[in-house]
């Protein structure tokens, strides 16, 4: 399945731009009300670049879904809370405690700057936040969005997920039962793919969408997020280290459960390919206002980094 003639950069350029320049004038009000060393380390930690893949869901659904301009407010609200629900993710992963990574986005990571005790309170900091900027409307939708990304944050969603990545780590080395790809789905549809589902979903909520279409939403999210870390799984094994801005190899060395790892290559890009065409699929009621989305969903999958 292909997407529809769409030119992707400039959209994801002008959206990400966007984006950048909410966070930067959120992160420079922080100077004047957060300590120094912790205002610095949640700036590092939400501006240093990335996909913005999150962000950038939630405005394709808002925009495939005809959210009105008097509502552009709530979207752009929710879609910086997941980018700082995301930044916070990754401050926690990296920590010694969990994937004990020294390198993020070809940067090192913010316990190595900072120290960990102020990286794990930035991560905490950038979680409260997040929830603080989608409440800040009085807006009806903002309450459904605010249940929304805590669900997809919480124990049933990305935490849950951490746990169990951290419960099956090593299970490839002899440390316990060998997983399977049920398992290792749990995983993935946990720990990446709540947060992906939540951001195309909070987009169609903004919007005023249909239950129908919020739910169609939900799916292509959902499947997003699978084909989206499938993706992440391969280019461990096959990717190049100064693009992706992280040493290859790392889930290997750690005894991390991957698709590669139980199903091989081949396989892990046949099913990653899979979850793509369901996201495409379910957001064919769409019709043209889905191109964005629909290019989306195979970036998420087809990327080199």
């Amino acid at each position: 399945m292909k997407p529809t003639e769409f030119a992707l950069g400039p959209y994801l350029a002008e959206k990400r731009a966007s984006l950048d320049g909410h966070l930067t004038r959120i992160a420079a009000a922080w100077k004047d009300e957060v300590p120094e060393r912790l205002a610095e380390a949640m700036a590092y930690s939400v501006l240093g670049g990335g996909k913005r893949l999150r962000p950038l869901l939630c405005a394709a659904a808002f925009d495939g879904c005809q959210g009105a301009a008097a509502s552009a407010g709530v979207v752009d609200d929710f879609a910086l809370a997941l980018e700082m629900v995301h930044g916070y993710s990754l401050v926690h992963d990296d920590l010694p405690s969990m994937d004990d990574d020294d390198l993020r986005r070809g940067r090192p990571t913010c316990h190595k700057v900072y120290g960990e005790a102020t990286a794990i309170l930035a991560g905490d900091a950038l979680l409260t936040e997040a929830f603080g900027i989608v409440a800040r409307g009085s807006e009806p939708a903002r309450l459904r969005l605010v249940a929304l990304l805590a669900r997809a944050a919480g124990a049933a969603g990305m935490v849950g997920g951490q746990q169990l990545d951290l419960e099956m780590t090593g299970r490839l080395m002899g440390q316990g039962p060998l997983p399977d790809l049920v398992e290792v789905e749990a995983i993935h549809r946990r720990k990446t793919g709540a947060l992906l589902a939540a951001a195309a979903e909070g987009g169609a909520v903004a919007a005023g969408a249909t239950e129908e279409t919020i739910a169609a939403l939900r799916r292509y999210g959902q499947s997003v997020g699978l084909a989206f870390q499938i993706a992440d799984d391969i280019l461990d094994v096959e990717g190049d280290s100064q693009a992706m801005g992280k040493t290859r190899g790392g889930d290997e060395a750690k005894g991390k459960p991957t698709y590669p790892a139980l199903v091989g290559l081949e396989q892990a890009r046949a099913l990653g390919r899979k979850a793509r065409d369901r996201a495409l699929e379910a957001i064919e009621p769409l019709g043209d206002r889905g191109a964005a989305l629909r290019a989306l969903a195979c970036y998420a999958f087809d990327r080199s980094s």
